[in-house]
């Protein structure tokens, strides 16, 4: 299982809105095919296995099957998984997770017991199910999955005051950042972040580009239209499309110099602001699946404080900046009482070169009326 996991995560990335799956064919002790579901519409990872295992030339009936996510049961883009591993004539069947979709959960399994195949599952189960975070928020809820990812000192600074802030953090934790960007279906910016930084929201150098698969989407806040023509965002010549969400009272110009060069939605809402209940709605519709919100203090603030934001992945470089001035990673208000602070659950810490990386989960809250003052 292990090793299917590994080969799951090469899928990271390429497979959305499908989950990312491995699989891994066993006979007694040696493992005889191997596969991964590497895009949507292409074969599943247990038809993959099997496939390799027909081209080593190699005996599969009988053999066990280790898959990380329950095999699928319905006709979509593929026929059921369900239906070739029968066909194959595999014996045993060993399963990381089950599907996430309660009206989809245990029916591949039951299906295999019916036809006298053995099942076994919940075999790392936490690990497997971390595997798509992205795809099981999105498929129950129909809404991307958010993170939220910023580079801070030790006392919580993502720039100076004059808005420096290359590099806080380190080589190996910026590729590890461009590695998480490859992962999600999305990347959002602030409109402040826009002017202050001109960044391109790619991986970080030329040669990992060329290796990581490139986000689907790329998402500027901006609320008054005021990205300028010239950022990288709309002229480079990008392998993601570039989305630009303006408020309903943005000139109407600028709006429409903007459509001139990528797509631009307008929030139907009236309160000054993007609405990110909206958004987050829209984004599940295309689909969307995993965002990884890339924002300043104001952004990260609006997210959390509308508990739209699922997951934080915060890196903190050995720095002391200090200042009233300097930038925050979170700004706003903040939160009145220690109560109603977001809270981490399923944390972990982790060195990246000199910096320390901070991830994990948020509490589910109620979600509350959700915009953003920095777009």
């Amino acid at each position: 299982m292990r090793r299917a996991i590994a080969l799951a995560r090469r899928a990271l990335g390429n497979t959305s809105p499908n989950p990312a799956v491995g699989a891994v064919l066993v006979r007694g002790d040696k493992v005889i095919g191997e596969g991964w579901h590497r895009r949507a519409g292409m074969p599943h990872a247990e038809i993959e296995a099997i496939n390799d295992a027909h081209r080593r030339g190699e005996q599969i009936q009988g053999a066990t099957l280790y898959v990380t996510l329950e095999p699928c049961c319905t006709h979509g883009r593929t026929p059921p998984c369900t239906e070739g591993i029968l066909r194959a004539g595999i014996g045993r069947v060993v399963i990381g997770t089950l599907d996430p979709n309660p009206a989809h959960a245990g029916r591949g399994p039951k299906i295999l017991r019916e036809a006298g195949i053995e099942v076994s599952s919940g075999v790392l189960d936490p690990q497997a199910q971390s595997l798509n975070r992205g795809f099981s928020h999105w498929i129950v809820n129909r809404t991307p999955f958010v993170t939220l990812k910023a580079a801070f000192t030790l006392d919580g600074k993502i720039a100076t005051a004059t808005g420096e802030s290359k590099w806080i953090t380190g080589l190996a934790a910026r590729n590890l950042a461009g590695r998480l960007r490859s992962e999600n279906d999305a990347i959002l910016v602030g409109i402040k972040t826009v002017l202050a930084d001109n960044p391109g929201l790619l991986p970080p150098s030329r040669a990992r580009r060329a290796l990581l698969p490139p986000p689907r989407l790329r998402i500027i806040l901006d609320s008054q239209a005021r990205t300028p023509l010239s950022a990288q965002l709309l002229c480079e010549s990008p392998r993601a499309e570039t989305l630009v969400v303006v408020g309903q009272h943005a000139p109407y110009k600028r709006v429409a110099e903007l459509q001139r060069r990528v797509p631009v939605w307008i929030d139907p809402s009236d309160n000054g602001a993007i609405d990110l209940n909206w958004l987050m709605a829209e984004l599940g519709k295309r689909p969307i699946t995993s965002l990884l919100v890339e924002g300043g203090g104001e952004i990260h603030a609006a997210f959390l404080a509308a508990r739209a934001a699922h997951g934080v992945a915060f890196f903190y470089a050995p720095k002391i900046l200090g200042g009233s001035m300097a930038r925050r990673g979170v700004a706003g208000p903040g939160f009145t009482d220690l109560s109603s602070a977001p809270r981490l659950r399923n944390w972990r810490c982790r060195n990246v070169g000199p910096d320390l990386l901070v991830e994990g989960d948020l509490e589910t809250l109620p979600p509350k009326p959700a915009s953003t003052p920095e777009a």
